[in-house]
């Protein structure tokens, strides 16, 4: 974004269109890596282009420059949220034939090793029995979970992560509109791990710091950075 790309953003947030058109022009390259994601689904690249823009220029309105974090990290989830509304409201996005046919045998290999090792498998060890790596995991089991995963509590007093992100309207002001998912994608691997462990598979802290080989400390650290980074990835008040 040049070599002061924090003055292009604060002119494009001032309403200057030529700071806007630059932005777009040198951040092309990272929209269409996001685009690119959504190839083969019935839509025109060109057409998913454009709509990245949208949502790159809705990331240029709403990022904080005093937060911390690197831009392109909080543009992407919403390059993403504005692509994949467009092809799930237009009847588009469906999970690939492949993918639930790998979550299938993920979720097959998980039920083995509960019942071989008597207990949850790590996921070097799940890794290890499935072929996939941590991250293929990680990715696969996400794309396969219900939106309804979002009330899951993991036990009657534990919050779930509509509760946990912010009160109210979460349906249309996070999954409907923000994608979720994707803002879940940009997380650390340490961080999304515990999201998904916590609030996705619906395990107690201590369970999931087994799992993760880490202490109940740590998890819940890195619960409560991810959930941090999370609302400012979904701009929740």
């Amino acid at each position: 974004m040049g070599h002061d790309p924090f003055a292009l953003l604060r002119l494009a947030r001032q309403g200057d269109q030529a700071a806007s058109e630059r932005l777009v022009t040198e951040n092309s390259g990272l929209i269409w890596s996001v685009a690119r994601r959504f190839f083969g689904r019935g839509a025109d690249p060109e057409d998913l282009f454009q709509l990245g823009c949208i949502g790159f220029l809705k990331a240029v309105q709403g990022f904080d420059m005093d937060y911390g974090t690197q831009f392109s990290t909080y543009a992407v989830p919403k390059i993403a949220g504005e692509i994949r509304r467009f092809l799930r409201d237009n009847g588009i996005i469906k999970v690939s034939r492949s993918i639930r046919e790998r979550a299938f045998f993920i979720k097959s290999s998980r039920e083995k090793l509960l019942v071989l090792l008597g207990r949850e498998p790590t996921l070097s060890e799940l890794s290890h029995h499935c072929g996939f790596s941590p991250e293929e995991i990680a990715q696969t089991e996400l794309a396969v979970s219900p939106t309804e995963s979002l009330q899951y509590r993991s036990g009657e007093d534990a919050p779930s992560l509509e509760n946990t992100l912010g009160d109210g309207g979460i349906e249309d002001n996070l999954v409907e509109r923000l994608a979720l998912r994707d803002a879940i994608d940009a997380l650390p691997e340490k961080e999304r791990a515990v999201i998904r462990l916590r609030y996705y598979r619906g395990l107690t802290q201590e369970k999931a710091a087994k799992i993760l080989s880490v202490s109940q400390v740590q998890v819940s650290r890195l619960e409560h950075r991810a959930v941090a980074m999370l609302k400012r990835l979904l701009e929740v008040s």
